[in-house]
């Protein structure tokens, strides 16, 4: 099929490479502008348009589609099918109906729970036992269109946001090569109403941790905000993050180290396994403690 591909950040570049491996032609590739960062500010690509560039694919980056002349220009591009993957901008419905099949996006949770922008944080935040990947015909709601196809993973209690991230991101890959194989066979499933909800972007202040709630909400907490933001705790000043946990069972005051870097909550206790320190790598708590004085009784706020 002749595809239009518009996604931008990490999460997109193994479907952009699968639907390169199946041999779809690739009329275009639409990502965000190359923004400031780093220490220097200077503009950086988005890992689509970097990988788009290495495989010699054309990229567009418009700010958003209120000119005309872009939308024409998409529409141009005679396009059996727009995959669209974490993009990062809503598509007015001229785009939406410019290919011959439409816009098909892959979206990260099991519609129709956790429309929006924060799907896989909020499944592991809210303790959801499955998530998934839906195929979804794009229309003009969020996220409401029906969905062709969906895979299903089971969440473990290990699982971060980084490793579901990247598990969902292969999924991904995976179900729209299969969908777009047999697109003409697919039946449209319509959005159930019920069981709708909404993962609301990620706010920074999410991230502090409240030691009075039980300790499976806190091991959910660190575990769904792995890697970023990065749930965290003041310990003597300093701001400790926590990046991998368990819970066990262990009882003190909320936020009292107990034993070596168990942390009492207030229901039973986490056992934090890795944690970062301020300016320093994340890294195994063995590793931290060589450096932190952290004798039982120690009080994180």
């Amino acid at each position: 099929m002749r595809l239009i591909f518009m996604g931008s950040p990490e999460f997109s570049v193994p479907v952009l490479d699968a639907l390169v491996a199946a041999g779809h032609e690739i009329a275009c590739v639409y990502c965000q502008p190359p923004r400031p960062a780093g220490r220097g500010k200077k503009d950086r690509p988005t890992p689509v348009q970097a990988r788009a560039d290495e495989l010699g694919l054309p990229v567009r980056y418009p700010l958003n589609f209120k000119d005309a002349a872009d939308v024409t220009a998409f529409a141009a591009l005679d396009a059996d099918v727009a995959v669209v993957v974490a993009y990062g901008l809503i598509l007015p419905q001229a785009l939406l109906d410019a290919p011959t099949h439409g816009c098909l996006n892959i979206h990260a949770s099991l519609l129709p729970r956790w429309r929006g922008a924060a799907p896989i944080h909020r499944a592991v935040i809210e303790g959801d036992a499955a998530t998934g990947v839906c195929i979804m015909q794009m229309e003009a709601g969020l996220d409401t269109g029906p969905v062709l196809l969906r895979q299903e993973t089971e969440i473990a209690d290990d699982d971060t946001t980084a490793t579901l991230h990247d598990r969902l991101s292969d999924m991904g890959a995976d179900a729209i090569v299969t969908a777009l194989d047999t697109l003409r066979l697919l039946t449209p499933e319509v959005q159930a109403e019920a069981g709708v909800t909404y993962a609301k972007k990620i706010d920074k202040a999410e991230a502090k941790i409240d030691w009075s709630r039980p300790a499976t909400e806190i091991d959910r907490q660190i575990r769904g905000l792995t890697p970023f933001p990065g749930a965290w705790a003041d310990l003597n000043g300093e701001r400790i993050k926590f990046h991998m946990s368990r819970v066990v069972d262990a009882s003190g005051a909320q936020g009292e180290v107990v034993d070596g870097f168990t942390i009492a909550c207030g229901i039973d206790a986490v056992e934090i396994t890795t944690a970062q320190r301020e300016g320093k790598r994340a890294m195994p708590v063995g590793e931290i403690l060589k450096g932190l004085h952290m004798p039982k009784g120690t009080q994180f706020t």
